[in-house]
C-alpha cells in the first residue's frame, strides 16, 4: 500500500516529487481523484480547500475528477475512483469524512483500490489512515467535533497517528507543549506535520518529506 499523508496537499516541490515517485508516472500520464467530503461541513472561508484544487491544477495532470461519497452514489463515485491512480482525500471535519467512508461502503473497497493506487491525504485525509479518530484529543487541539462523545474506529492503515497543522496560525493549539500534553495518553508514536511536511508511507516503511517543521512524540 502506498500513501502520502498530508497537512496541506502538494504545498511544495518536495511533496510534489514524492507524490510522482510513488505514481511511477509523468502528471500527464497520471489522473487524479479529488474525495471532498470532509470539506462539506465546515464553516467559513474555504480559500484553503481552492488553494489545494489550484495546486493540483498547476502540476498538469492528465485529469482531475471530484467525487463525493455522501453526494452521489457508488454507481457514479466508483468508477471515478477505478478510472484514477490517485485517490486524493481533502481536508475539512475528521468525523464526518469517517462517517461518511462508512456509510458510503467506501471502507470496503479502498484495500482493493489501493493494491494499484495511491493514496493522499490532506489533514483529515490523512487523519482517517490512524487506527481510531483520537476523538479527546482532537478536541482539545482543534476544538472539532465537541457534540461527540464516542471515539471511531478509522482504516487502520498505519500504526501511528498525524496531527496536522503544526504552528499554523489558523489552529492556536498546535503548539509543541499542547501535543505533548496530549502524547502522554498515547503509546503509539505521533506526528505532527506542518503545511510544508508529508509522511510518505510505502508498505508500512516510513519516510518523511518536508520543506518546514515537523515534530515526533514517542
Amino acid at each position: 500500500m502506498k500513501l502520502l499523508l498530508t497537512s496541506s496537499g502538494i504545498s511544495n516541490p518536495s511533496i510534489a516529487k514524492a507524490l510522482f515517485d510513488l505514481v511511477a508516472k509523468k502528471p500527464e500520464d497520471t489522473s487524479i481523484v479529488v474525495i471532498p467530503t470532509a470539506a462539506n461541513v465546515e464553516q467559513g472561508d474555504k480559500e484553503w480547500f481552492i488553494n489545494d484544487l489550484i495546486n493540483l491544477k498547476n502540476l498538469g495532470f492528465k485529469k482531475i475528477a471530484i467525487a463525493d461519497i455522501s453526494a452521489v452514489g457508488i454507481d457514479i463515485w466508483k468508477p471515478q475512483l477505478e478510472e484514477s491512480d490517485i485517490l486524493f482525500f481533502e481536508g475539512g471535519n475528521t468525523y464526518h469524512l469517517m462517517e461518511w467512508i462508512n456509510k458510503s461502503g467506501l471502507k470496503d473497497l479502498l484495500p482493493t483500490l489501493l493494491e494499484t493506487r495511491v493514496y493522499v491525504g490532506v489533514s483529515a485525509g490523512s487523519m482517517v489512515t490512524n487506527k481510531d479518530l483520537m476523538l479527546k484529543t482532537s478536541q482539545a487541539i482543534y476544538g472539532e467535533d465537541m457534540d461527540k462523545d464516542k471515539n471511531m474506529d478509522a482504516l487502520g492503515y498505519v500504526d501511528f497517528y498525524v496531527l496536522p497543522h503544526l504552528n499554523n496560525e489558523y489552529f492556536a493549539n498546535v503548539r509543541k507543549e499542547k501535543i505533548e500534553a496530549a502524547a502522554k495518553d498515547f503509546s503509539s508514536t505521533i506526528y505532527a506535520l506542518d503545511d510544508n511536511s508529508a509522511i510518505k508511507v510505502v508498505d508500512g516503511n516510513i519516510e518523511i518529506v518536508t520543506e518546514g517543521e515537523y515534530l515526533v512524540f514517542n
